[in-house]
């Protein structure tokens, strides 16, 4: 599960990178019911070039305009570290490529923003003043992150080099493959937060690089998914059930960036602690 009491290798923020940020804000505003509150821009009648998106109140990410040429609306994961430079380092000595050096943000904090070997793009955050999310692991908030990527095994070994994460493999049903849950250093089960899987196929094309999507929680997914067509967006899996996980959908906004919706199963009556 993924908190706002963070330790380094944790997600601790996303945003979102889209060409028409009010639009964007409008879309999850729909779905999520989240606040878009303006962090600067040109004042004009948008609600500028990067905004934070709340709920109640707490951070749940953001969204600002794409600034990279030729980069396609997706979401970014950042990870959480003590020593930016260090783990810039660490990226690239295990064969990660640096888009962005480790950069000041006010008081807030330090950034950088890194490319796995395999091409899936992800950050780095050193807070300052600025931890991250505000809220995580409900309906409306972050609960999970995963790798989409052309060699499991090979990115397991980079991540686990630069951050230290441990994996634990499952076995998907119908021959599926192997989904990998990944946990961060020295942390029990219970701090797991993401997981890895290899389709290459997905990419054969070269169209599409490896990329990580965030996974948001909701109550119901059927009504979220509604939501998300109704605001423009689509749906290329789902909403369907997965054992032991809960009821889920691949989605994408009208921009075309992906993430997944996820009502969590009920823990079983006879489960430890239920």
């Amino acid at each position: 599960m993924i908190t706002t009491d963070f330790v380094p290798g944790q997600p601790c923020w996303i945003d979102l990178g889209s060409p028409d940020v009010d639009a964007a804000a409008r879309f999850y505003a729909g779905v999520f019911g989240w606040q878009a509150r303006p962090m600067g821009g040109d004042g004009g009648e948008g609600g500028g070039d990067y905004q934070m998106f709340q709920l109640d109140g707490k951070a749940v990410g953001a969204v600002g305009k794409l600034t990279e040429p030729g980069a396609r609306s997706a979401w970014m994961v950042y990870y959480d570290t003590r020593d930016i430079d260090a783990t810039v380092k660490a990226a690239e000595e295990a064969g990660g490529t640096v888009r962005m050096p480790p950069s000041q943000v006010s008081e807030e904090g330090r950034l950088a923003q890194l490319t796995d070997p395999q091409g899936a793009q992800f950050a780095v955050w050193q807070s300052g003043s600025y931890g991250g999310i505000g809220v995580a692991d409900g309906p409306g908030s972050l609960g999970w992150v995963e790798l989409m990527t052309t060699d499991s095994a090979a990115a397991q070994r980079f991540y686990g080099a630069v951050f230290g994460w441990t994996g634990q493999d499952t076995e998907l049903p119908g021959g599926g493959g192997t989904y990998t849950m990944v946990t961060p250093k020295g942390q029990p089960p219970e701090r797991m937060f993401g997981g890895v899987m290899a389709m290459p196929e997905m990419f054969a094309s070269g169209e599409v690089k490896p990329y990580w999507h965030p996974v948001f929680g909701t109550s119901d997914c059927d009504a979220t998914v509604a939501r998300v067509r109704e605001g423009g967006g689509g749906v290329s899996m789902g909403p369907e059930d997965a054992e032991g996980v809960g009821r889920l959908a691949v989605c994408t906004d009208p921009a075309g960036a992906e993430f997944v919706v996820l009502t969590p199963a009920s823990p079983s009556p006879d489960a430890p602690g239920a």
